[in-house]
C-alpha cells in the first residue's frame, strides 16, 4: 500500500506525537507512524486533505513543512534534541556531535551547518548548547539530581564545564537559577529563536 510522509514543525516531545496522531486520526487519516517531525499516513499524496491537515496542525501549535530546506533543518533540530536530552549514563553516544547529526539527517555535516546557520541565524553548535542548557534547567528545577550528577548524565566533561556554559547562556549560575525557582525556562521549540 502506498504511503505519504508529512513533515511537521514544532514537534518536540512525546505529548506532541500523541496530539498529532489523535488529530490526524480524527480527520480520517490512517496514521501508520508518528515520530518527532514526521508522520506517515496511508494513501497517495493526492488523497491527503492538505488544507484540513494544515489547519488542524496550526490549531495545535504545529506547522506543516513543505519547503525542502525547512524539512532538513527540522531533522537537524530533532537530532540536536536527541543529543541534548540523551542520558549519557545509560546510553553513551560514542560519536562526535557533528557525526551523530550527520548520520541522523543523512547529509554531510558541513552542508547541514551552512544551511542551518543561513536559515536559523545560529550555528548548530550554539543551538545544541542552548538545548542542553534548557535540559539542565529542567533537571535543576526537578531538584532530584546534584549538578555533578546532571553533568555526568548529560555527558559534560566536568561540573565546571556545565556551570560555565550555564552562566554564559543564562547570565546566572546554576545555584542562582535554583534560588529564583527556575522561572527562566523556554519552550523547546522556541530555543534559539529570535523574538
Amino acid at each position: 500500500m502506498e504511503t505519504t510522509k508529512l513533515y511537521v514543525k514544532n514537534m518536540v516531545c512525546p505529548r506532541c506525537i500523541k496530539v498529532v496522531r489523535e488529530e490526524l486520526t480524527k480527520l480520517g487519516l490512517d496514521v501508520r507512524s508518528v515520530v518527532l517531525g514526521e508522520v506517515v499516513v496511508s494513501g497517495a499524496q493526492q488523497d491527503v486533505p492538505w488544507e484540513e491537515v494544515r489547519a488542524v496542525l496550526e490549531e495545535n501549535g504545529f506547522e506543516l513543512i513543505e519547503d525542502k530546506r525547512v524539512k532538513i533543518i527540522e531533522k537537524v533540530k530533532h537530532a540536536v534534541l536527541k543529543l541534548a536530552q540523551n542520558d549519557y549514563e545509560k546510553n553513551p553516544i560514542r560519536l562526535k556531535d557533528s557525526e551523530f547529526i550527520s548520520r541522523e539527517v543523512g547529509m554531510e555535516y558541513h552542508t547541514l551547518s551552512t544551511l542551518f546557520s543561513s536559515v536559523e541565524n545560529i550555528t548548530i553548535e550554539h543551538y545544541l548548547i542552548l538545548q542542553k542548557i534548557e535540559h539542565v534547567k529542567e533537571l535543576l528545577k526537578y531538584g532530584e539530581l546534584t549538578l555533578s550528577e546532571i553533568a555526568y548524565k548529560m555527558g559534560y566533561s566536568s561540573v565546571a564545564h556545565v556551570s560555565n556554559q550555564f552562566k554564559k547562556v543564562t547570565g546566572m549560575t546554576p545555584s542562582q537559577f535554583k534560588k529564583v525557582g527556575g522561572v527562566h525556562r523556554h519552550h523547546l521549540d522556541h530555543v534559539g529563536v529570535k523574538r
